[in-house]
């Protein structure tokens, strides 16, 4: 049997009132027997010391008027009745005419002498004594347990925000901090003035920085080797032109487009990682705007068209995406290569592109396409920055891009425009 899951905020709450009600009911006990031990024995003493004078006034053939005392009395409990048989002394509470009494007794020449003294409000002290026990750890108990569930609370608090800014950098953010927020961490406090979470909130945002500073510095690399490579790329272009007709010729233009594919490629992704590509929207047709994507690849591919859709969207970077993972379905996987649009009643209209191949990795459904990866046994080669655009692009327009394989083989990448398309009548 599975319990279900309990936040870190009600863990402690719960532990703070169990062990407060803890501590609590072994104070209560210990102050109820302390206090009862002594009264007991005042009760007891008081008894005793009338008990003597009963024997002293029996002794001497008087009545001591000043105590409660009777000539074997019938009331008188059998474990004390028993132990004066044997000679002994003893005291015991028991009752006498309804009323609860501390007896004493003695032998007196064969006989039980016995005194009494009324234990009935020394009863209701030891009671009204537990119910004030009993309120004050109430009391303490829920002071407590509140103040452990609003320190809880605030400390679930803040790791809840130290999570979620976790959560926003593994999505990219990586501008998101958690000391923006002001109480968990500020610079120059040292470790000594941090509690535990403050220095996982920090160590959390240097890792971020940290991880910013390289991606930042990777991708100006990336963006100068593009820029530097692309001036000399071309004059290289420009003198295979002039080279003698022939097959060689033919192959070192053929590497020289490939090298200036990559190029572009790289200077795409550049852009892509600063952010600062912005959508130019406007209303398209989707089935039409996909057709010409698909012939723009020059490939042979099947266009299925389910119910046609206007979208707002960039056509240029919805171009480029259609194209990029038809290339990658043509180059990785297996005709034939089917890309169906379709606009369901109450849904997003969807662009979904699928070969029948071998499938994508796990990897890559696991992870997302990643830059210079295929890990595609069977599934061809390239240098892996198609489908890493085609994601750049998708969300630059706020298309979410959907990996799968299809249950009967073959990959399968499905577009899900935004909500909002009028269908076409």
């Amino acid at each position: 049997m599975r319990f279900p899951a309990v936040s870190v905020r009600w863990k402690i709450a719960l532990t703070v009132m169990a062990v407060s009600c803890a501590v609590a009911a072994v104070f209560g006990v210990l102050v109820h027997n302390e206090v009862a031990r002594h009264v007991v024995a005042d009760v007891r003493k008081e008894t005793r010391e009338n008990l003597d004078t009963a024997l002293d006034a029996f002794e001497y053939g008087t009545s001591a008027e000043d105590v409660n005392s009777l000539l074997d009395p019938a009331e008188l409990p059998d474990p004390l009745r028993q132990l004066v048989h044997s000679g002994r002394h003893g005291t015991m509470v028991g009752t006498y005419r309804g009323r609860l009494v501390m007896w004493a007794a003695a032998p007196a020449d064969g006989r039980v002498l016995a005194v009494w003294h009324s234990y009935a409000n020394t009863r209701r002290s030891l009671e009204e004594l537990d119910t004030v026990i009993l309120g004050s750890a109430v009391l303490a108990a829920t002071t407590v347990t509140l103040a452990g569930l609003l320190l809880a609370h605030r400390m679930s608090r803040r790791l809840a925000t130290t999570a979620a800014v976790a959560r926003r950098i593994t999505a990219g953010d990586l501008d998101a901090r958690v000391g923006d927020g002001g109480d968990l961490w500020r610079p120059g406090r040292g470790p000594a003035g941090r509690d535990e979470v403050a220095a996982v909130a920090a160590a959390l945002d240097s890792v971020a920085g940290s991880l910013q500073s390289r991606l930042q510095a990777e991708q100006r690399f990336t963006a100068d080797v593009a820029h530097e490579l692309r001036t000399p790329l071309t004059g290289t272009l420009a003198a295979a032109e002039l080279l003698p007709e022939g097959r060689p010729k033919e192959m070192i233009l053929d590497r020289l487009q490939a090298l200036r594919r990559l190029t572009e490629d790289l200077l795409e992704i550049s852009r892509l990682d600063s952010g600062t590509e912005r959508a130019e929207f406007a209303a398209y047709e989707l089935g039409v705007l996909v057709e010409r994507a698909v012939r723009a690849t020059g490939l042979d591919t099947e266009v299925r068209i389910v119910s046609e859709t206007v979208v707002e969207t960039d056509r240029r970077r919805l171009d480029r995406i259609v194209g990029n993972l038809v290339l990658n379905a043509h180059r990785h996987g297996r005709p034939p290569v089917v890309v169906t649009v379709d606009a369901p009643p109450g849904g997003p209209p969807t662009v979904e592109v699928r070969d029948h191949g071998l499938g994508y990795p796990a990897d890559l459904l696991h992870h997302g396409p990643r830059r210079f990866r295929t890990d595609a046994p069977g599934r061809g080669k390239g240098h892996g920055l198609g489908l890493t655009i085609a994601v750049g692009q998708a969300a630059v327009l706020g298309i979410e891009l959907d990996f799968s394989n299809a249950p009967d083989g073959g990959a399968r990448a499905t577009l899900y425009l935004p909500y909002g398309a009028s269908a076409v009548q």
